[in-house]
């Protein structure tokens, strides 16, 4: 099982790749993001995330990210972060840069932008969620 969910993450980062034409092909950081369900069909509102930037972990605030699936308890999602020359780059707030997809193993798939032209793709690593971007948009900072 935990192969599967492997596979369907590396598919899943190949698939935002290629659909949202990252500039460079190494990331500047990762990111790390796990959260339970509220309730059904309310939405997450991550309630943890680290941000690894050049060799250093920060505490990420992140909301207005949501799953579609009822009854998920715990999810985790990670990915890479593009176009993050500076730290102070990464705050602000995300939009849809991609259509989301569910991939190999039922993973889903986002890719994000912001203002300052850092791109996320994240995938989750709970099996059967799908990842979507609030309708306002996903904000996310470094808590300091």
């Amino acid at each position: 099982m935990r192969g599967m969910i492997g596979i369907a993450v590396v598919a899943a980062l190949g698939l935002c790749v290629a659909v949202a034409g990252a500039e460079d092909k190494k990331p500047d950081a990762t990111l790390r993001l796990s959260g339970g369900s509220v309730a059904a069909g309310v939405g997450v509102a991550w309630s943890s995330g680290t941000l690894t930037y050049k060799g250093k972990r920060y505490p990420v605030e992140v909301t207005g990210l949501t799953v579609g699936d009822i009854g998920v308890t715990k999810i985790e999602a990670s990915g890479d972060v593009y176009g993050l020359p500076k730290l102070s780059d990464f705050d602000g707030n995300y939009t849809a840069a991609a259509v989301g997809a569910t991939v190999a193993g039922g993973a889903g798939a986002a890719v994000m932008k912001n203002q300052n032209g850092v791109t996320v793709e994240l995938v989750s690593t709970t099996q059967g969620v799908k990842i979507t971007v609030g309708g306002a948009g996903v904000s996310m900072k470094i808590r300091q």
